[in-house]
């Protein structure tokens, strides 16, 4: 158990995505959070309160919760005095990083001496079977997208409380860290030997009743040279009913790659579709999440207007316009 409210760290993240974590727990848990705390050279700003450690334990918080998700999921060096002050200051340390905090000895013996709690999200707890492919009951969406860090997730958790509030059967599947630390639960997807990835989506999401629906955290994307196997494993394990394309438009190439440009969201939609149909015969393209914080509204307006009459689908930012026509949408 992850003891709240939380700190939320943001290290030295160099922009705002890189610090997607303490982003999502602070629009998916705003009373979770009682501040940030930032390094020298961090440009990301969660707009919660700047504290030291002292003033957040003054303010109730209980664990540090590592915000920052860096490329390769590190623990930087230039942290480690950082979160030795808040183990000394009576915070536990939770993280979703690569990097476990049990594999720093610094950390782990300035824990033991005070009596402090490291929690590693990105730990599988469950020994996931193979995948067998076998239909199971009940329904299952799941959020592909053009790139990483896009959207996936915001979607699929804007999409349960809008069920949720009209009386109708979901549940958020989390399969990363952020959705996991959000919930409380999941599988942290991309930490599961490979073998088992699809596998350890089928266990995630079991038989169930005929109309409850499993919205699963998206992961990476099919066109990410870095990380496109979770996402395979999450179609293949999935076995969605309905998949949801997600795009942020102002992107000019693929996050942490920029050799290489997005694809475009017909390309996704038709080598998506071909993969999930390799499991579902029956699976569909319901809609499309469009991330434009970047934009102006006028000029958001306009382009998912240009999608919808492109495509025939809603096309709509579930966050800043609320999931409603996305849940209209399911078959």
């Amino acid at each position: 158990m992850i003891n709240g409210p939380y700190l939320l760290f943001l290290g030295d993240a160099p922009d705002p995505l890189a610090a997607k974590v303490a982003q999502g727990i602070r629009d998916w848990r705003p009373d979770a959070s009682v501040g940030q705390l930032r390094l020298a050279g961090c440009n990301a700003d969660m707009g919660l309160a700047d504290m030291s450690v002292a003033e957040a334990v003054d303010a109730g918080a209980k664990t540090l919760v590592i915000g920052v998700a860096n490329r390769g999921g590190m623990i930087s060096d230039t942290w480690i005095e950082a979160l030795i002050e808040a183990l000394e200051a009576g915070l536990d340390i939770a993280s979703g990083l690569h990097n476990l905090l049990r594999d720093e000895p610094r950390l782990v013996e300035a824990a033991n001496r005070l009596g402090r709690q490291l929690h590693d999200v990105r730990i599988p707890s469950v020994k996931y079977p193979i995948a067998n492919g076998k239909k199971r009951t009940g329904k299952r969406l799941l959020a592909i997208g053009t790139d990483c860090s896009i959207g996936k997730m915001y979607t699929a958790i804007a999409m349960e409380r809008v069920m949720l509030e009209r009386g109708m059967k979901a549940t958020f599947r989390a399969t990363g860290q952020t959705g996991i630390l959000i919930t409380g639960d999941g599988v942290p997807l991309d930490a599961v030997v490979a073998d088992f990835m699809a596998g350890a989506v089928e266990y995630l999401t079991p038989d169930n009743d005929a109309d409850h629906w499993d919205l699963i955290e998206g992961q990476g994307s099919l066109f990410h040279a870095s990380y496109s196997g979770v996402t395979m494993a999450l179609i293949h394990g999935g076995q969605p009913d309905a998949l949801i394309l997600c795009h942020e438009p102002t992107r000019t190439h693929m996050r942490g790659l920029p050799d290489y440009a997005l694809p475009s969201l017909e390309e996704l939609r038709d080598i998506g579709l071909t993969l999930a149909q390799v499991v579902n015969k029956g699976a569909q393209v319901i809609g499309i999440s469009v991330n434009t914080s970047a934009m102006e509204r006028p000029a958001a307006e306009a382009y998912l207007a240009e999608l919808e009459q492109r495509f025939g689908l809603p096309a709509v930012d579930p966050f800043a316009q609320g999931a409603d026509r996305l849940v209209d949408a399911l078959p």
